[in-house]
């Protein structure tokens, strides 16, 4: 059974996390561990349209996501898409059995995380500055005119 962080509340506040896990019982289990943790909301989706529709409600500061859901199996597109619409992307993280089958591109948009895993792992995470994704450094490659790496 996962670690929940308890009273060690991190540096750097969680805000509103939107948790896509189609697992109930994983989904509680880290939604308490959130909510544990300082985070100020946590709403729990299970599928990518939930998740879609939930991102058009409220713009998260932390979006946990399972790729493997109940009605896709590219669950990633959510995180692309997120990444990808506006300046200051939430952070990232991947959630997942299934680490080998986020195409490398995508993991690059935040930390991957093989379940099971302790939640303090997820906490720290979700607290660490966000990682630039490929479109932002493409994008400052070509306002500075370096190439991109």
């Amino acid at each position: 059974m996962a670690k929940r962080p308890g009273k060690n509340k991190p540096a750097r506040k969680l805000g509103h996390v939107l948790l896509v896990e189609d697992d109930a019982l994983i989904a509680v289990a880290l939604e308490g561990s959130l909510i544990d943790a300082g985070a100020k909301s946590v709403t729990i989706c299970t599928t990518t349209a939930d998740a879609l529709s939930a991102l058009r409600d409220k713009r998260p500061d932390g979006l946990v996501l399972d790729v493997h859901l109940a009605d896709r199996d590219d669950g990633w597109a959510i995180a692309e898409l997120v990444n990808s619409v506006g300046p200051n992307p939430p952070r990232i993280v991947f959630s997942t059995g299934s680490p080998q089958d986020i195409p490398v591109e995508i993991a690059e948009l935040g930390p991957v995380l093989e379940k099971p895993y302790d939640h303090a792992e997820l906490i720290d995470a979700l607290c660490n500055p966000p990682r630039e994704g490929l479109l932002a450094r493409l994008k400052d490659a070509l306002t500075k005119g370096e190439p991109a790496t």
